[in-house]
Formats: structure tokens, sequence, C-alpha cells
């Protein structure tokens, strides 16, 4: 008798997706446990239960101003503090996106004008705001009331940095997550309707966590869920520059995508 042989075909890795826009915003200085499940922080939940909800996602130092460096430009720049300024060169984010004909803007809140290089304005911190450390940035470089309220004017990819005040780290978690409702609320809707992504994270923890935070992903291309691949600020770069065939930036060549959370 002849016994017919049969092979499974390979698994296909599950295709990127590839957004017509990307808002990431960055949050300070809490832990995982937080943020999720805790009732001062009603809108971070139901988002968190609506999108994908990445359960083992780290910092990668502390104290702030290197995470922000990592997730920009793939690398701390050997930077250990909060020392301002910085004048910083070589490759990041958004010379990446320029080059292949995007485009990239960075918005923080409470900066007085474009291209600002100071490194304190009332509850502006320049140490959140790393596009701030490239000169050649500066056009890029906005305050949080330039962000359109059209969406459909965003830049493929933007960075949005909320004031000492509304990012949790000097204002409570309640004002946080209603700052995060009333301004960002709103493109969230938006992103559902218009092959949109919206990344939350935070920085760093508070010290006491092994910088454990939280990070979630919501949009059309997301599958509800959680997630317990192991993440940080190098992975979720190295996701976006995966999305829109971009070179791999530093530490984020030898970062894995983030997987398993993207509709087929």
């Amino acid at each position: 008798m002849i016994l017919a042989l049969w092979c499974a075909a390979p698994a296909q890795a599950q295709p990127m997706p590839r957004p017509d826009h990307i808002v990431i915003v960055v949050e300070e200085n809490k832990h995982y446990s937080q943020i999720i499940g805790n009732p001062d922080a009603p809108y971070l939940n139901a988002l968190a239960k609506r999108g994908a909800l990445f359960t083992q996602s780290y910092g990668v130092t502390h104290p702030s101003q290197p995470n922000y460096l990592a997730l920009f430009s793939g690398s701390t720049r050997g930077i250990r503090s909060n020392a301002c300024p910085l004048e910083l060169s070589g490759g990041n984010l958004a010379g990446t996106l320029l080059a292949r004909g995007l485009s990239f803007a960075s918005y923080s809140e409470s900066m007085p004008e474009p291209g600002f290089e100071g490194c304190v304005y009332g509850a502006y911190q320049r140490k959140h705001n790393p596009a701030a450390n490239w000169k050649e940035l500066a056009a890029l470089n906005l305050p949080f009331s330039a962000f359109p309220q059209d969406h459909s004017q965003l830049p493929t990819v933007a960075l949005v940095a909320p004031d000492q005040r509304n990012d949790m780290h000097d204002g409570s978690i309640a004002q946080g997550d209603t700052w995060l409702a009333e301004h960002i609320g709103p493109y969230a809707q938006w992103a559902v309707a218009h092959n949109s992504l919206l990344i939350v994270t935070w920085d760093e923890d508070d010290g006491s966590a092994d910088n454990r935070v939280a990070t979630l992903f919501f949009g059309p291309m997301v599958k509800p869920g959680r997630s317990a691949q192991r993440i940080n600020h190098y992975n979720l770069l190295r996701t976006v520059e995966e999305m829109f065939s971009l070179p791999h930036l530093g530490n984020s060549m030898d970062a894995q995508p983030v997987k398993g959370v993207w509709r087929k």
C-alpha cells in the first residue's frame, strides 16, 4: 500500500498593516498596575479593552530623556540624564520618514512656538521632546496647539507629548486620563474609520516595578485583546519602521516588531 505523504505548508508571517496615520502619545513615570484596572483612568482602560494591551511592556532605562531618544532614534545616545540642551546628529525616525517621501511632526503641549529651543517653558519640558535635539527638525517641532482638528491633515507619524501637568508626571492619573479623552479621543474615534493607529505608552515606571509600563494600540487594524509579547521602545520603533519599510535605526535592528495583534 502506498501511503500519501502530506506536509503542512509553512506558516506565513502575518503581514504588517500600513496605517495612513500613526499618533504616538508618551505618558510619564507610571508602572503598569497604576494604570490598568485603576478607576482613575477610565478612558485608558476603556481604550485598552477595545484595542491591544501589552502586558509585558518595559521602558529601556531611567530617567526620562534616554527613553524618548530610544523610541525616536533607536539609541539612548549615551545619555544617562535629563541634561538640557542636547544637540544631536545622526539617524532618527523623522529623517527616515522624510527620506521615504512620508511626513512627521512632534506636538508638545505648552511649548510656546514652533522650533522652540528652550529647556523649560511653564509645564513644557524639552527632555520629553526628542525632536528638539536635532536642529534640522526645527520646522517639525510644533506646539500641541498645531495638532490639526482635521485629522486627515496629520503627518504620517505624529509624536505627542502632553505637558508635565497632563502627562501624569506632576498632575494626577485622573488628570492625564481626562486630557487624553479630550484631546486624543477624537483622533481615536476618527482612526477607526480612516485606517489609522493610536499608540499610547509610558517612558518609564516610577522606579518601583522593574520599569514595566502599560502600552496599548488602538485602530481598525488592531485585534482587541492582551499580548504577553515582551516589548520595549525599540520594539515600538521597529514596528513603525516595518509598517513603512524604513531602515532600522540603532537597536531597533535587533528588536522584533509587535506581532499577533493585527486583524487579518
